[in-house]
């Protein structure tokens, strides 16, 4: 039996319709709609729609979200009642994605149960819970000298062409097996390198736990100004049911250039660099959404890995300065060492993690105790013996000992190592068993020496004495 149908009530009813007043470069100036508020979701009568973005005494300026050619000045625009949302769920697994959820993949598009606004307020203190497991990357010298912990919001930063990509895209790697979900938010890239990116992670098996936010170089600035928030809107939802996440932000220089040139076209007032003066709240509210969560809460994680472009090392600009304040720490690439061939071209010195120590493993940090001080102390012992002057034997053998360590921690890229493998050349170094190994020929011993590792019993928490009796068998019969 049916049930009886809603009798249709006369009544008067009324509604707002705006019209456009002026479009270009991906904005719409719109006359009318007085009840409008900021981030709300508008339609125009061609079926396209936009996000209003600025509220003026007269007119409201609307981010465009389609590159529809019908929308022509005096069209109608009327409320659409709700916010910006994206789909989220598993169903995003493997896909490459606009900031809307729309497929970039030529597949259908993903089954959305859920659907997650891309603005939404950062976990409250009550929610959140101390950093304390580890975030292994893969990376000789983060995991073992900088070290990451779940949770943490570690910049990696540096200028155009050092190699901050391949990090992050290693960190992305090395979490196979690892029940760690990816969201890799490429902005403002040519296809080129997002074809790379695809094509990096498919051939590591590494898709079918990552999904990939797309807002390319020649898509509107609204889309690129959305695309960060769509990929943390995608890893809040797993975090929210408990699971750990990771988050890459490539990058956000070309976000806040986007954001400024939003600003500019809705004729915002100008600060510095031509910044609108609300910049720092465009990546505090953004990378704040990264935490870890109390048991009570679900105690999931979001590590964030926002990467940012620097120009000539000049470390005090604008925007590298906001991101250093909002974030737990820094990777800084050094354009002389990638010239030099020293890959990662990471400086030591210059990079930091602030609370990542925390959650390191005790048998790592341990073992990583000095090696940081003694690589620093390396350097200017190097810089210092360039003069010519005539060196001591204990001074000599610790330049010896600096080369061998500084040909151990390059690495190449797409090839992340364990955490076995960081335990095993912190003990191998750090207590001598490769005194009498040559600079040049450490990268061969070490990997014969990391062969080794997969066939054997040992464990991070395995005893000290049980690893340094594995790693002498080893060596003695390397050729």
């Amino acid at each position: 039996m049916t049930e009886p149908s809603t009798p249709y009530r006369f009544g008067l009813r009324l509604s707002e319709r705006g019209c456009v007043a002026g479009i270009g470069d991906g904005i719409a100036w719109i006359r009318g709609l007085p009840s409008a508020r900021l981030d709300e979701l508008i339609g125009f009568d061609d079926g396209s729609s936009g996000l209003v973005f600025q509220l003026g005494k007269e007119v409201l300026g609307a981010i465009l979200l389609s590159q529809s050619r019908g929308v022509t000045a005096g069209m109608a625009v009327q409320h659409i009642g709700r916010k910006l949302e994206i789909g989220v769920g598993d169903a995003l697994l493997g896909r490459v994605v606009d900031p809307l959820g729309s497929p970039l993949d030529g597949l259908p598009p993903p089954q959305i149960r859920q659907l997650r606004p891309l603005e939404a307020a950062a976990p409250s203190i009550i929610e959140r819970d101390f950093v304390s497991e580890p975030f292994y990357t893969g990376c000789k010298i983060v995991d073992s000298l900088i070290p990451i912990g779940k949770g943490q919001r570690q910049l990696i930063i540096g200028d155009d062409g050092v190699g901050k990509s391949a990090l992050a895209l290693d960190a992305v790697l090395n979490q196979r097996g690892r029940n760690v979900l990816c969201v890799m938010v490429l902005i403002g890239q040519p296809r080129s390198s997002v074809a790379g990116t695809l094509e990096a992670l498919r051939a590591a098996g590494a898709l079918d736990y990552t999904v990939l936010v797309v807002a390319e170089a020649n898509a509107l600035p609204g889309f690129r100004y959305l695309a960060p928030f769509a990929g943390c809107a995608i890893a809040e939802h797993w975090m929210r049911l408990g699971r750990d996440t990771l988050v890459v932000y490539d990058d956000l220089t070309r976000h806040a250039q986007s954001y400024r040139e939003l600003s500019l076209l809705l004729q915002r007032p100008p600060g510095r660099e031509a910044y609108p003066g609300d910049i720092f709240y465009l990546h505090s509210r953004l990378l704040e959404r990264s935490t870890v969560l109390s048991l009570e809460h679900g105690g999931g994680s979001m590590t964030a890995l926002p990467i940012i472009e620097t120009r000539q090392g000049e470390l005090s600009a604008y925007i590298p300065t906001n991101l250093i304040s909002i974030t737990d720490g820094q990777i800084y690439f050094e354009s002389k060492l990638f010239a030099a061939g020293i890959l990662p071209a990471i400086d030591i010195g210059r990079s930091v993690s602030r609370i990542g120590g925390k959650a390191q493993h005790p048998a790592i940090k341990n073992a990583a105790a000095h090696i940081r001080l003694d690589y620093l102390q390396f350097l200017e012992l190097e810089l210092f013996a360039r003069f010519g002057t005539r060196l001591e034997a204990s001074v000599e053998q610790k330049l010896q000992r600096g080369r061998l360590l500084r040909e151990i921690l390059k690495q190449d890229r797409l090839q992340p190592l364990s955490e076995q493998a960081h335990l095993a050349w912190l003990l191998a170094y750090g207590e001598g068993l490769l005194a009498d190994v040559a600079p040049e020929q450490a990268a061969t011993v070490l990997a014969q020496l990391l062969q080794q590792l997969p066939g054997s019993a040992l464990k991070l928490d395995s005893p000290k004495q049980q690893w340094l009796a594995a790693l002498k068998q080893w060596l003695a019969h390397k050729p």
